[in-house]
């Protein structure tokens, strides 16, 4: 099925990618387009992590929702979604809302070569730049890209910045509160919010295109290295 890949890329450079092995954390707009990006360029060891099931609020912008997965668990509807694409992927879930309590519950955390964190929540994602630097693993972050409208706006830089993004500036805080200075790459936006209540409103444009660049991201990292 990656037959038009191989008039791009050597088959060493797809080896490589064939033989990767990625947590993904949160599979909403972001994530899930970012799942989809990966199975499509030849990931094949991926685990997912979210708690969450889909909502109808969720079609106008989240890749893997539809009507007829209304009420059903998010990863394993990704788990349905990666094998009717590659029947061959190993595709790993974990059905909960990820914190301390509960990480070392993920089965041979340390040998991940990438961790892809698309969640909302600030101490998980300290949580996972933690895990990051404890076992030497690559991460990238998705940053805010609710009350946006602009993919163009979209880039990939590191933590310490990027402009315009609450959730960037809560989590320098929590790096800085934790002697935690590293340069963490991030997905974020120059765009700034437009801001019009406590519901965080989004669009299909901004979050989906966030995911392609962070597999974008992970796969130039990977065929270069």
């Amino acid at each position: 099925m990656y037959e038009r890949l191989e008039l791009i890329y050597t088959k060493e450079q797809l080896n490589k990618i064939k033989n990767i092995n990625i947590l993904l954390v949160g599979i909403g707009g972001v994530g899930g387009s970012t799942l989809e990006a990966l199975i499509r360029s030849g990931i094949q060891h991926i685990t997912v992590i979210d708690k969450d099931t889909f909502e109808e609020s969720n079609l106008n912008r989240q890749i893997l929702s539809t009507k007829n997965n209304i009420g059903k668990s998010k990863v394993l509807e990704a788990q349905i979604r990666g094998l009717s694409i590659n029947p061959n992927i190993d595709i790993k879930t974990y059905e909960m809302f990820l914190n301390e309590s509960n990480i070392n519950e993920i089965q041979d955390i340390n040998k991940y070569d990438y961790i892809i964190d698309c969640c909302d929540t600030p101490n998980t994602k300290l949580l996972l730049i933690q895990t990051s630097i404890k076992y030497n693993i690559k991460i990238i972050s998705s940053m805010g890209t609710g009350f946006r409208n602009d993919p163009s706006k979209l880039y990939i830089t590191n933590i310490w910045n990027t402009e315009y993004d609450p959730l960037a500036k809560k989590m320098r805080k929590l790096l800085k509160e934790n002697n935690i200075n590293k340069k963490i790459p991030v997905l974020t936006s120059k765009e700034i919010p437009i801001n019009k209540g406590k519901t965080i409103g989004s669009s299909y444009f901004v979050p989906n295109t966030a995911g392609i660049f962070i597999a974008n991201y992970i796969f130039n990292d990977i065929i270069n290295k």
